[in-house]
């Protein structure tokens, strides 16, 4: 009896062993034909053009902050926060009763000696024309008559030029605007004193801002800067301004990278007209790119992203190779990478970490 049931637990030992090399047989089968069936894809090389998405911010064309020139109280103001003005309007004046009194006063001294030198140029060309006679006028007359000439126009020049100082001097008592645009600010009222040595928390008596034409400034990544097309067009949105698109032309490249963010700061101009757009608004941009010469393209699923890395599944000799790599460009199914590859090099498609190295393709 004892040897028919050792009999029977060896037969059963025996098909269990046979059962599980079966088993295994068949994994190991389903493994290879698995790696058999991996669909490969070829490294190409050219240019991929394509855009991105980058935030910005708006600001005026042109913007000045207006300050005092000189000494003075505050006498009339024309404009207020909002108002529209044009180039060369009169923005303020202000009173100065000592800089007219010293405007006065170099005008007559310049006057005063543009007479004399009138005088003095008289006499020393009445004095040459006598001089033709002989004996009539010594040389030594001849000679005073013309250095008092000279004296006298070096003294009119001299004071020629205070005058016009005092000229320029006067004439910052008037405030013009510099260009169109519109008073953002206004720290002032009539009867204030203000000048150079007067100011008031560093606030300028007013702020002038260009509003129908805007400037887009965005900060562009190091690696999408050398890619960017001169006189492009963009489009962009505006986070304030949902559902409608605006565009602009890149018009001013900085040429140098920011040295704490690694970035090329991009200007882009943006008509303005009806005045929907406002400085200081935040930009959602869709810049367009002409892509790298020397970038290699993959179909997009040959990328595998990992927690740790970015990289493709290259097949060198029939066996499995990671390759690292750094991403450029997207546009439809095809990724701009950067790293050890080649062209022609064989990637496997649809790859995932779960592709080991050393795995052998047939």
């Amino acid at each position: 009896m004892k040897s028919i049931n050792y009999i029977i637990n060896i037969t059963l030992v025996t098909i269990g062993i046979a059962a599980c090399n079966s088993v295994a047989s068949t994994e190991k089968k389903r493994k290879k034909d698995a790696v058999n069936n991996y669909k490969l894809a070829t490294v190409v090389q050219r240019p991929l053009g394509g855009s991105i998405r980058l935030p910005g911010s708006l600001a005026a064309y042109q913007k000045v902050s207006i300050y005092p020139r000189i000494n003075g109280f505050v006498q009339r103001i024309m404009v207020d926060r909002g108002s529209k003005v044009r180039k060369g309007e009169v923005l303020l004046v202000l009173e100065a009763p000592e800089v007219t009194q010293q405007y006065y006063a170099a005008q007559s001294k310049f006057i005063q000696a543009a007479a004399m030198f009138a005088s003095s140029k008289d006499n020393f060309e009445r004095t040459l024309a006598t001089s033709e006679t002989p004996g009539t006028i010594s040389p030594h007359d001849l000679a005073l008559s013309k250095a008092k000439m000279l004296a006298d126009s070096a003294l009119m020049n001299s004071e020629q030029a205070n005058f016009k100082a005092q000229e320029v001097n006067l004439s910052y008592l008037t405030v013009t605007a510099p260009f169109d645009g519109v008073i953002t600010e206004r720290n002032i009222h009539p009867g204030a004193l203000v000048g150079p040595d007067t100011k008031v928390d560093d606030k300028p008596m007013l702020l002038l801002e260009q509003e129908d034409k805007l400037r887009l400034v965005l900060q562009v990544p190091e690696m999408y800067s050398a890619q960017l097309a001169d006189k492009s067009t963009i489009s962009f949105e505006v986070n304030a301004i949902r559902g409608q698109t605006f565009q602009g032309v890149i018009s001013r490249q900085a040429g140098t990278l920011n040295d704490k963010y690694r970035s090329e700061a991009v200007e882009i101009d943006v008509q303005n007209a009806n005045r929907l757009l406002k400085a200081g608004m935040y930009t959602e941009v869709l810049l367009p790119l002409k892509g790298s010469a020397q970038a290699l393209l993959v179909p997009s699923n040959a990328v595998v992203t990992s927690t740790e890395k970015k990289y493709v599944i290259v097949v060198r000799d029939h066996y499995t190779k990671w390759v690292d790599v750094e991403e450029g460009n997207h546009h439809d199914d095809s990724t701009e990478v950067f790293g050890q590859l080649h062209v022609n090099d064989q990637v496997v498609l649809s790859a995932t970490d779960e592709i080991k190295e050393g795995v052998r393709v047939q």
